[in-house]
């Protein structure tokens, strides 16, 4: 029987950005700034990404935080350019994440990640996340960011994996499902921040703790 892959989208899917982001904006600018900007910091960060396809996730990282305090009027402490990208490793896992993706691991599936971000970054979060997976595609490894289609391409050509044993598995409908569903690849809408309903992705889940099941009605042993 051919393999069963779970492709999973990292940050927002299985790394609470919003906190680590979140986080870091208060550390910077205070608490009273940081709800709007960690908003506009997400609308700042696609544009960046189309804008700079070949940048490193790191300076993406750094362009937007230094727009975003220029846009905001707000003075960014010396040496503190980098503050995003430093402090990516310690973004917490959600807390769901470590035991569904084992339990989907014992069930057979392979685990992939697809993410726009540098492989050192990866390489940090997937150890934060303390779960083996079978491989990672970056965008820092291939000079494209999602919702660019690159991403699958490199991973189905690495996996050879049949289309109808795989699974992708994401938060953000703008970088993954829109574009996931786009190529025909079943997705599973992991709804963390209880946006209204999409009809794209095959299932929609509030959390990981649903995942295992949800993989396993979809692909058969």
């Amino acid at each position: 029987m051919a393999d069963r892959w779970a492709t999973f989208d990292c940050y927002g899917t299985l790394v609470d950005w919003n906190t680590g982001i979140r986080e870091e904006l208060e550390r910077l600018f205070g608490l009273e700034h940081a709800d709007r900007l960690l908003a506009r910091y997400h609308g700042l960060e696609p544009e960046i990404q189309a804008q700079h396809a070949g940048a490193s996730y790191r300076e993406v990282l750094t362009i937007a935080l230094e727009r975003l305090a220029e846009e905001e009027s707000l003075s960014l402490p010396e040496g503190e350019t980098s503050a995003l990208a430093r402090s990516l490793p310690s973004w917490p896992v959600f807390e769901d994440v470590p035991g569904a993706l084992a339990d989907a691991r014992d069930r057979g599936w392979k685990l992939a990640i697809l993410s726009n971000t540098d492989r050192d970054l990866i390489e940090a979060s997937m150890a934060a996340i303390g779960v083996p997976f079978q491989d990672a595609v970056v965008a820092g490894d291939i000079g494209s960011y999602k919702p660019a289609r690159k991403h699958w391409d490199v991973f189905r050509d690495r996996s050879a994996v049949e289309p109808t044993r795989h699974v992708h598995v994401a938060q953000s409908l703008f970088h993954d499902i829109e574009p996931a569903s786009g190529l025909g690849i079943r997705c599973i809408w992991v709804n963390r921040l209880g946006e209204d309903g999409d009809d794209r992705p095959e299932r929609t889940i509030p959390s990981l703790a649903e995942l295992p099941d949800a993989l396993d009605d979809l692909v058969g042993k």
